[in-house]
């Protein structure tokens, strides 16, 4: 049986330089008949043709260009047959996807490591994903990052179905998302602004490999043939994540260089939707980078609430109903399943908690606990009711859930 072609795929926010490293890895002494799919949002695919003025017409190389869309989304099935067909080719020993700016990483891996997708082509016996690639321009990381620009605003004209996002939120997916991260345009940044984004990023993904570069100039080892996707394991890769594996205990990382940190925010006591809303809408610090978590809502008690925050933009939605609204054979299975959650689980309110993680810099950390505590419902007036049922929120109890 023929050895699965490995695949690169290059991310990044736009102008972050993702084209230059492509140009540096066309012309890299590695020696290997390397496919290329090139990503671009307008009627000429821009990209293309920087790389063709770098002098990209070898014969060991194969170049697709894919145009008027976006990978992640309306050509994705485009993609998949691309893919295909150059794997069929059986010449070419490396494949690297360069995606657009404003693509997001995940559904372009899904793409090659999940077998089933609309067309019905099953790419995981051909291809192997190699790993995620992101680059970040650190000269622009805080304009684009603070600009609460939504990714609309930089999208070409055209028939590009694209959900009306914050770039914040992308280039948190990137940045989350990713086996090797690149700090691009070092030479254009003073090195402790650099420290300090580097310490920042690496809150946000503990696990990626991080290197600084000029240029997007880099030994090729590092994101060739570096076998360091897994899907499970950059799935839960996320500081976020992290920071909630470490359980119940009260454990508060030490505060780092250039005053990067995080802390998670616990309640087994739920909070009244609507002092929560004031203090998501008005009260959170700009200190805070990122926030995620779920959270316990009194006047929505059946279901948990995803919250989460990249910079200024925030956003709540429902998540899933708690184990302890299921039924209970239903429920009694769940547990038997994951007997964990009977050292956690309330007499009165099972699993139902709150739990949020915060990272940023220079956080006020008592004070963002004492704001939050303050929007606690006690435990009494929870029991009894007497807690206004009026929330800011339009949610019913039956709704369309995540995972449902």
């Amino acid at each position: 049986m023929r050895e699965r072609v490995p695949v690169t795929v290059l991310t990044g926010y736009l102008g972050s330089g993702k084209t230059t490293l492509l140009n540096n890895i066309l012309h890299g002494n590695h020696g290997k008949k390397i496919a290329v799919i090139v990503n671009d949002m307008g009627e000429v695919n821009v990209d293309e043709a920087l790389i063709d003025r770098g002098g990209f017409k070898r014969t060991d190389e194969k170049l697709v260009s894919m145009a008027n869309g976006c990978i992640c989304c309306t050509l994705r099935e485009d993609l998949i047959v691309e893919l295909n067909n150059i794997v069929a080719d059986g010449s070419i020993e490396h494949i690297v996807i360069e995606s657009s700016g404003i693509s997001e990483p995940i559904p372009i891996a899904q793409s090659i490591v999940l077998p089933d997708n609309p067309l019905g082509i099953d790419l995981t016996n051909k291809l192997v994903l190699d790993a995620v690639v992101s680059i970040v321009d650190v000269s622009r990381f805080w304009d684009n990052f603070q600009s609460g620009e939504k990714i609309e605003q930089r999208k070409a004209q055209g028939d590009i179905d694209e959900e009306d996002r914050d770039i914040r939120d992308l280039l948190i997916d990137q940045i989350e998302f990713c086996n090797v991260l690149l700090l691009n345009k070092c030479d254009l940044l003073e090195n402790e602004k650099i420290n300090k984004i580097e310490q920042l990023v690496r809150k946000l993904q503990p696990e990626a490999k991080i290197i600084r570069t000029v240029q997007a100039k880099i030994d090729l080892k590092d994101i060739l043939d570096t076998k360091l996707f897994d899907m499970e394991k950059i799935s839960y890769s996320s500081g976020w994540l992290k920071e909630l594996e470490l359980g119940f205990q009260d454990h508060v990382p030490e505060t780092e260089e250039y005053g990067i940190s995080s802390f998670v925010y616990r309640s087994k006591l739920p909070f009244d939707a609507n002092k929560f809303h004031v203090f998501a809408e008005r009260n959170l610090p700009k200190s805070v980078t990122r926030s995620k978590g779920f959270v316990w809502l009194a006047q929505h008690s059946d279901f948990s609430v995803l919250f989460e925050t990249a910079g200024n933009h925030k956003s709540i939605s429902p998540l899933t109903y708690w184990i302890a609204t299921l039924p209970k054979q239903e429920r009694n299975q769940i547990i038997k399943l994951n007997p964990n959650l009977r050292e956690s689980w309330h007499p009165l309110y099972g699993d139902r908690l709150t739990e949020i993680v915060f990272i940023g810099m220079d956080m006020d950390r008592e004070l963002i606990q004492t704001q939050l505590d303050d929007c606690i419902v006690d435990e009494e007036s929870y029991d009894g009711e007497f807690f206004s049922r009026i929330s800011p929120y339009p949610w019913e109890k039956k709704f369309a859930i995540v995972g449902d």
